[in-house]
């Protein structure tokens, strides 16, 4: 499986531009083939020195294959997607990760 992470900074950092960012995730990128988990948020109330802060909203996208998120990458949707928003966009920053799921945690055996 892959995860497709992606953190947003907004120019204009309104609850209005977040909440417009974050409806045009779920219209365009929510649903794609090969899509095992959709989720996007923004950033959340903890404020330690390990958090990372400097984002306004998160997409987290897992694939079931490589394959299947390159075809994302390749669909219209994300591409409308990204020429509905990306002047709205200061940063992006995206962390793809291979993972592989573990039955149980240690804890639970």
């Amino acid at each position: 499986m892959l995860a497709h992470s992606v953190f947003f900074r907004l120019k204009d950092r309104s609850q209005a531009s977040i909440d417009r960012l974050v409806d045009g995730c779920r219209e365009h990128l929510a649903g794609h083939p090969g899509e095992v988990l959709f989720a996007v948020g923004t950033a959340s109330v903890y404020d330690r020195q390990v958090n990372d802060r400097d984002w306004q909203v998160a997409l987290h996208i897992v694939f079931d294959s490589h394959a299947s998120h390159d075809s994302y990458q390749q669909a219209l949707r994300h591409e409308l997607f990204i020429a509905a928003h990306a002047e709205t966009w200061a940063q992006v920053r995206i962390f793809d990760a291979d993972l592989s799921v573990c039955d149980a945690s240690p804890r639970q055996r």
